[in-house]
């Protein structure tokens, strides 16, 4: 498969053309941001991290009925992945109150729901990917109703699969954000799932094992990330 010419440049990776108009190549980068691009810097080994880990739970997840556009790893860094059109929806599902859910409602963290919530944010950078709530998405047509409901219905299973999981590999899944986007008509999982887009707690000390390390300066960023990839590919 011939890389051609850049796509795309986000925060976390570089997208390119290939010779197939129905596959594209990712390279993950470790370029580090938070706080919607205010905060930056780079992570070592980030990007190999991000891109291992998330093949390895596209794969799983892929087993448990979740259509996802991986393909196949080239390298450390790039991946072959479907040409998705991403729906503008960032998907956030939480187990544990954490971050800016604790932040708007003036809790603690580490409050354990008795159900995992369901948040859509709408995928916006210029706005601040501010939260949306179903009716709203529908209106703004970003996403029918049917694919709303089969998104619901694959969170849901990627959440209890991950949850079970990251449990076995001593941690524990407070919460994450997913992106979907349709290939041949079809809702699939896309983007990643790695210690940028997961909290993820060590099950015995509560340490954070997550870009909470990089938001927070809580250093160790660049250990935590190989420790989180070391534990997944036990």
């Amino acid at each position: 498969m011939e890389k051609l010419e850049q796509l795309y440049e986000g925060k976390a990776k570089k997208v390119f053309k290939t010779d197939d108009p129905k596959l594209l190549i990712v390279d993950y980068k470790d370029d580090a941001t938070a706080f919607n691009g205010e905060k930056k810097g780079q992570i070592a080994g980030k990007g190999a991290v991000n891109n291992v880990m998330s093949n390895i739970i596209f794969q799983l997840l892929e087993q448990k009925g979740v259509p996802t556009h991986f393909v196949e790893q080239l390298s450390q860094r790039e991946t072959v992945v479907k040409a998705v059109k991403i729906l503008p929806l960032e998907v956030i599902m939480r187990n544990v109150s954490a971050g800016s859910f604790a932040k708007r409602y003036g809790v603690e963290e580490g409050i354990v729901f008795d159900q995992p919530t369901f948040e859509f944010s709408y995928k916006n950078d210029d706005l601040g990917d501010p939260l949306m709530c179903e009716s709203h998405a529908l209106a703004l047509k970003l996403a029918t109703a049917e694919q709303i409901e089969t998104i619901k219905k694959y969170a849901s299973i990627v959440n209890e699969t991950l949850k079970e999981f990251f449990l076995d590999k001593g941690l524990k899944l407070i919460d994450f954000k997913i992106e979907f986007g349709l290939f041949d008509g079809e809702v699939i999982l896309a983007d990643e799932i790695s210690p940028d887009t997961c909290r993820l707690w060590d099950v015995k000390t509560n340490e954070k094992m997550d870009k909470d390390r990089f938001r927070r300066d809580l250093g160790n960023v660049e250990e935590t990330y190989q420790e989180v990839l070391k534990r997944v590919q036990k």
